[in-house]
C-alpha cells in the first residue's frame, strides 16, 4: 500500500530533537517494515503554541490551499496516489488541517495515531483547532492509541462504524539482551529535555526527592535546553553527586544506559516517555511517577517502581529501596529488558499496523 503521512506537531526531519520526532519517525519505519511505501505528504506545522486565533485562522486557509494542491499534484501523476491517509498526534494545538480534505476527495480511508481531545477548550482562544481535531476524529476510519489515557475522551468523538486501536509505545531494539549489572554503588541516570513546563516540573521533584535519598550513589542527567539554569537550581542540593551530560546522540544514549543502575524520573503529565521505554529495553529499572500512560509501559514492582505524581517524599523512598537493593535491581532490569523487546519492539508494532490497516484499504477497494 501507499500511505501518506502527516505529523502537523513536528515533521519526522526536523533537526530538532524530540519525542515527538522520535515517534513519528519510528510509526514510518513500522510502517515500511510491515512492506508499505510510506511518503511523506506534507510539511505543514499547524501548531498554534499562543492561541493566537489570527494565526489559526491562517494555518487553516493555508491547510486547505496545500490540501487542493496536493490533489493536483495527484490527479497530473506527479505525486503517487495514497491508498490510505495517516496522521500522527493531532491536538487542539496541532490540529490536522490536510488530512480529512484529501481523504475525502480521494475516497481512501483516514487513520489517526495519538490524537487527544481537552473539551474544556471549546468556546476559548483554541477553539479552531479544538473544532478541527473533533472533525479529523468525527471523519477518521480507525483510531490509533499509544496513550490509554486519551481513549475516553477520544473514542466517543469517532463516527459509527470508526475503530479505536491500542498500540503499545514501541522501539527499534538491536543486539543481544544487556548483561547482568556488576555491584557496585547505584548509578542514577535521569533522561530529559530541559524547558519550561512539566519537565522543569519534573527535574524539581527529582532534585526535592533525592536529596533525601541515602547510600552511596550518583546521578548522570542527558538533556539540555532552555531552562538548563533553573534545572541546575532545582538540583544545587546534590550537585556533588550529579554529572552532566547535555543532549547526546542514540549511540552516546545507548552507551549512558548501558552504564546506569536506575532511571528516575519524575514524569509529571508525561504522556508515556520514550526514555522510560528505552531505559527498560536496556536493563534498567525505572522509578516514575504513575502519570498518563506510563502505567502501560512501566509495570509496577515488576519492571520499575511507580509511586504518586508530584510527590518528592514517595519517589525518594522507591529511589532509595532500589538504591539499597541491588538484587532487587538486577530482578527488575531483568523483567524490564525481556518484556520491552518482547512486547515493545519494532516487528510486533509493524504487524499489528499492518493488521489494521489493510482490511480498511480493502474495504474501500
Amino acid at each position: 500500500m501507499r500511505i501518506a503521512f502527516h505529523s502537523p506537531l513536528k515533521t519526522p526531519d526536523s533537526p530538532v530533537p524530540s519525542g515527538d520526532r522520535r515517534v513519528a519517525r519510528l510509526l514510518m519505519h513500522a510502517l515500511a517494515r510491515a512492506g508499505h511505501e510510506v511518503d511523506l505528504a506534507t510539511r505543514l506545522r499547524s501548531r498554534d503554541g499562543n492561541g493566537d486565533v489570527t494565526r489559526q485562522a491562517r494555518l487553516a486557509e493555508l491547510g486547505t490551499r496545500l490540501a487542493a494542491r496536493y490533489l493536483r499534484l495527484v490527479s497530473q501523476g506527479k505525486r503517487p496516489r495514497p491508498d490510505l491517509w495517516f496522521t500522527y498526534h493531532l491536538y487542539y494545538k496541532a490540529p490536522d488541517l490536510i488530512g480529512p480534505l484529501v481523504a475525502e476527495a480521494l475516497g481512501i480511508p483516514y487513520v489517526v495515531a495519538e490524537a487527544s481531545v481537552a473539551h474544556k477548550r471549546a468556546g476559548g482562544p483554541w477553539d479552531q483547532g479544538h473544532r478541527a481535531t473533533l472533525a479529523a476524529l468525527a471523519r477518521a476510519d480507525l483510531v490509533i492509541g499509544l496513550n490509554p489515557h486519551d481513549r475516553p475522551l477520544v473514542q466517543p468523538c469517532l463516527s459509527q462504524g470508526a475503530a479505536y486501536l491500542h498500540l503499545p509505545p514501541f522501539l527499534e531494539i538491536d543486539g543481544p539482551p544487556p548483561p547482568e549489572r556488576p555491584d557496585r554503588p547505584a548509578e542514577l541516570l535521569a533522561v530529559g529535555m530541559m524547558r519550561a513546563g512539566d519537565k522543569l516540573a519534573s527535574y524539581r521533584v527529582l532534585g526535592a526527592a533525592l536529596q533525601n535519598v541515602p547510600g552511596d550513589w550518583r546521578l548522570t542527567v542527558v538533556g539540555d535546553g532552555p531552562a538548563r539554569p533553573e534545572v541546575e537550581a532545582a538540583l544545587a542540593a546534590i550537585s556533588g553527586r550529579v554529572t552532566w551530560r547535555s543532549t547526546l546522540d542514540s549511540i552516546e544514549l545507548g552507551a549512558a544506559y548501558a552504564g546506569a543502575d536506575l532511571l528516575v524520573w519524575p514524569a509529571v503529565n508525561e504522556a508515556y516517555g520514550m526514555a522510560l521505554l528505552e531505559a527498560q529495553a536496556a536493563g534498567l529499572p525505572v522509578v516514575a511517577g504513575d502519570t498518563g500512560g506510563v502505567s502501560a509501559i512501566v509495570r509496577h514492582d515488576v519492571t520499575g517502581l511507580l509511586v504518586p505524581v508530584s510527590e518528592a517524599v514517595p519517589f525518594a523512598d522507591a529511589v532509595a529501596a532500589l538504591v539499597q537493593d541491588p538484587t532487587r535491581r538486577r530482578a527488575l532490569g531483568a523483567k524490564a529488558a525481556a518484556i520491552t523487546r518482547a512486547e515493545h519492539g519494532l516487528p510486533a508494532a509493524a504487524e499489528r499496523l499492518d493488521a489494521a490497516l489493510r482490511p480498511l484499504v480493502e474495504a474501500r477497494r
